[in-house]
C-alpha cells in the first residue's frame, strides 16, 4: 500500500493510527566522511506529525492515544503503511504498535 497524496497537512489519521516521519541517519561520519547512501541504515527513530482522536472501547468511550504530536517515539523496523507526499516519505502506526516515546 503506497500510496501518494500532495501534501502530507492534508492527511489526518482515523482512530488509532499515527502519522510519523522517520528521522534520517547522518550521512557525515564524525570526522567528516560523507557516506553513500547504501551504507546508511534506517533509524528506528521518528517524529510523531500527526494523531487520530483515538479507538473506542466496548462501550464507545474514547482511549486516549499514548502520543501527541511533536513526540519523538521509537519504531518497529518493519511494518507500517507507508505514505508519499512528494518526496517525503511518512508511516502510518498504530498506537499499538508505537515502541516507546523518547522523554527529552
Amino acid at each position: 500500500m503506497n500510496s501518494a497524496i500532495r501534501s502530507i497537512r492534508n492527511l489526518a489519521p482515523l482512530l488509532d493510527r499515527v502519522l510519523v516521519q522517520r528521522v534520517k541517519a547522518e550521512a557525515k561520519t564524525a570526522s567528516g566522511i560523507f557516506l553513500p547512501e547504501s551504507s546508511v541504515e534506517k533509524l528506528n527513530e521518528a517524529k510523531v506529525l500527526a494523531v487520530g482522536p483515538g479507538g473506542l472501547d466496548r462501550d464507545g468511550k474514547r482511549i486516549p492515544m499514548g502520543v501527541a504530536v511533536g513526540d519523538r517515539v521509537l519504531i518497529p523496523q518493519f511494518g507500517g503503511s507507508p505514505v508519499k507526499a512528494g518526496e517525503e516519505e511518512y508511516q502510518l502506526f498504530r498506537d499499538s504498535e508505537i515502541l516507546a516515546k523518547i522523554n527529552e
